[in-house]
């Protein structure tokens, strides 16, 4: 976590500086778009991590450990798929609620599994690519990663147990 601050900090400074040489009036236009967008995401951030912290006291943990926790790998895994696919929003609300599951004893492998089901079969997005690329290109992407999810929960089950 504070390798990624600092990442985005020196990008955000560099950034800066080089709208503030191209214009000053740039940097400022800049900053003010970050503080809407801050200031219109604000309140979705603190839900979302509101709920992975409410998750994280209130999910029970033998609950997560029957389905997710690795005693049946092939079942946690595909549950972890199916799982991650439900998971609305981006990532600032995905990520929180799957940590959550995973320090509820979601094991690795399940927990890949979710994160990569909400990476590429994400229902929530499912609508707006079907209006948007439409139904043909929908079906070849759906079809082509439809096994993505539970390879990659196999894959760390098989590396890393």
């Amino acid at each position: 976590m504070i390798i990624a601050t600092a990442v985005l900090v020196v990008l955000a400074v560099v950034a800066a500086g080089a709208a503030h040489r191209q214009d000053p009036a740039k940097a400022r236009g800049g900053a003010l778009a970050g503080l809407r967008m801050l200031r219109g995401m604000l309140p979705l951030l603190v839900a979302a991590f509101f709920v992975a912290g409410m998750l994280a006291v209130a999910l029970p943990t033998q609950l997560v450990h029957r389905f997710l926790g690795g005693a049946s790998s092939v079942l946690d895994v595909v549950i972890g798929s199916v799982a991650g696919g439900l998971i609305p929003g981006g990532p600032y609300v995905s990520f929180p609620i799957i940590a959550a599951i995973h320090q509820a004893g979601a094991s690795l492998a399940a927990t890949v599994a979710m994160v990569t089901g909400w990476a590429v079969w994400n229902l929530g997005l499912l609508s707006f690519e079907l209006a948007l690329v439409g139904p043909r290109f929908t079906l070849i992407r759906v079809s082509a990663t439809l096994l993505l999810p539970p390879l990659a929960g196999f894959a760390t089950h098989l590396l890393f147990g």
